[in-house]
């Protein structure tokens, strides 16, 4: 089963991803593990994307698509896969349907994991970090014992500057301009799924599994 998981910063598609891999013994693919392996391995298109890496410069779509094209090739990619973080553009869509083609093959399904921007701001805002140890907590959902302090080793907690509320603010509109072109681009295509993503981890998964028919 090849899938595509669409879904803003923090609507869980990390989580939900490694359940489907599980579940369907197919891997994740993600962008970033990606470009970290080809430029692990010295590929052509690694070595071209490591230039970009390296001046902390976006790398182009046609080296992401090159280097995606490289991995959908490999053995563990034959039976299928979930693409995390790609297509992120129209372009990138346009592309992998071309690789696909070439390939003599298709996506099966198209997931859409939707999260209210309110709610999400309230998943990620929350998110306290050690200074220490790294442990992760969350005002709401994962306090700690005592407030501010870290339960595993009693380092302070804080908020990393990626969990600040301008800083998802300003990803939500970089994922709003870029990524939502791609629903109306699958949905004409009648390869779109809409999961809820609101509620626990189980029963997110269980929209998933209904959406994508396994099990029934």
């Amino acid at each position: 089963m090849k899938i595509v998981l669409l879904g803003a910063p923090g609507s869980g598609k990390g989580t939900q991803a490694k359940r489907l891999t599980d579940e369907l013994s197919i891997p994740q693919i993600s962008t970033g593990d990606i470009l970290r392996a080809a430029v692990k391995k010295g590929t052509e298109m690694g070595l071209k994307a490591k230039e970009f890496m390296d001046k902390g410069a976006l790398v182009p779509d046609d080296v992401i698509i090159g280097i995606m094209g490289e991995r959908l090739k490999e053995k563990d990619a034959e039976k299928g896969y979930i693409l995390d973080g790609f297509p992120r553009t129209i372009k990138q869509a346009e592309a992998l349907d071309a690789m696909l083609t070439g390939m003599n093959k298709a996506l099966d399904h198209v997931l859409s994991i939707y999260v209210s921007e309110d709610e999400l701001l309230k998943r990620m805002t929350g998110r306290r970090t050690c200074k220490n140890c790294g442990a992760m907590f969350h005002e709401e959902f994962d306090p700690p014992k005592k407030k501010g302090i870290c339960d595993k080793c009693g380092g302070e907690l804080y908020t990393r500057d990626d969990d600040k509320e301008e800083t998802i603010r300003a990803r939500f509109k970089v994922y709003r301009d870029s990524t939502f072109p791609l629903i109306d681009y699958y949905k004409a295509r009648k390869l779109l799924r809409d999961v809820e993503g609101a509620g626990s981890i189980d029963e997110i998964y269980g929209r998933i599994k209904g959406a994508l028919r396994i099990g029934t």
